[in-house]
């Protein structure tokens, strides 16, 4: 959870930030498992935060929505869109339509100059209602309800500048490494162009420090965080890991070549709790040959004196979805 705010020269600021623990079993494959749990993980990192503020923007996963990009005639009536809406959404959502959450926004101009492009998304209700609820037990209101995979997108404009000629006309896949999931979303020429989850985390890493030290799960979290391993540890289980992890970005890539028109990644960018452990990027760029780079979307912000700048290194790629979910406050 992180707060951002503008500076009076009108930069954007990273006023605090707080990381709590949710047990495994809270989450289980993107569904809330046990909202308990997330609640009380919830409200930890929003005391730990020491912020008065209660708006708050929710991000659902990927694989909880359909989107789907259509074309409308230009100058067209509110009504009208939404007549055309509702007819796609009918033909979209594989359930009922009082069971239906959607949304839309109008892109801008289609190529052939004489229609709009829009981008639909539609959920089930309930995933959205949810998660509004559990903020609601925790006293924060929920203004806006996004996508992690456009969050993700909003994030990756502040790491753009980095890039050659600010990202343009480059690929660049964005590794989302989480505790269960590997979320991959690739970006060309700053458009989101593919995504997809593979089932690669940083907790296979604990139940191998966990099996290998007779570690409990909390031990071994603990241990790998603050490096307080044994000498062995690189050699024997982390080195092995990343070798993993870098070979399942590889099939990932791959399964984007056979699905798309593009036969090339220009760049890679680790994002997620793994990917400041030192020495992945490294590995990934030796097993792939693609020059890849450690996300971090506060490298142009303002730092507020409350975040302690050695903490934000090793937490900036954690912090990645959350900081494109906090973005939206700057919308137009």
């Amino acid at each position: 959870m992180l707060e951002l705010s503008l500076s009076e020269e009108g930069d954007i600021r990273l006023e605090r930030y707080a990381i709590a623990t949710m047990p495994k079993e809270a989450v289980a494959d993107g569904n809330i498992a046990k909202p308990e749990l997330v609640e009380s993980a919830m409200y930890s990192a929003w005391q730990a935060m020491r912020t008065r503020t209660r708006d708050i923007v929710l991000a659902l996963p990927a694989a909880a929505v359909i989107t789907k990009k259509i074309m409308l005639p230009q100058g067209a009536s509110e009504a009208d869109i939404e007549a055309q809406v509702r007819v796609e959404v009918n033909q979209l959502a594989p359930f009922p339509q009082e069971e239906v959450s959607l949304d839309y926004q109008i892109l801008g101009p289609s190529s052939r100059g004489d229609e709009d492009e829009a981008l639909i998304v539609v959920s089930r209700r309930e995933r959205l209602e949810e998660r509004v609820a559990l903020a609601e037990a925790v006293g924060l209101n929920t203004v806006i309800v996004d996508v992690d995979s456009f969050a993700a997108l909003n994030a990756y404009e502040q790491i753009a500048h980095q890039l050659p000629d600010e990202g343009r006309n480059l690929t660049v896949a964005i590794i989302d490494i989480g505790a269960n999931t590997t979320h991959v979303n690739i970006v060309h020429d700053h458009e989101l162009v593919y995504q997809r989850e593979h089932t690669l985390g940083g907790r296979m890493l604990t139940q191998e420090i966990v099996r290998y030290y007779g570690m409990s799960f909390e031990e071994a979290e603990q241990a790998k965080r603050e490096g307080l391993l044994p000498e062995n540890y690189d050699s024997a289980l982390k080195r092995p890991f990343f070798n993993a992890v870098a070979s399942e970005i590889g099939r990932a890539l791959q399964l984007f070549y056979s699905a798309t028109a593009f036969s090339r990644v220009d760049y890679i960018l680790l994002a997620g709790g793994c990917a400041a452990m030192p020495g992945l990027d490294a590995v990934v760029q030796g097993w792939l040959q693609i020059s890849t780079m450690v996300a971090n979307p506060f490298a142009k912000m303002v730092i507020s004196h409350q975040v302690k700048a050695h903490n934000l290194a090793v937490d900036a790629p954690a912090l990645f979805v959350a900081c494109g979910l906090a973005l939206r406050r700057f919308d137009p």
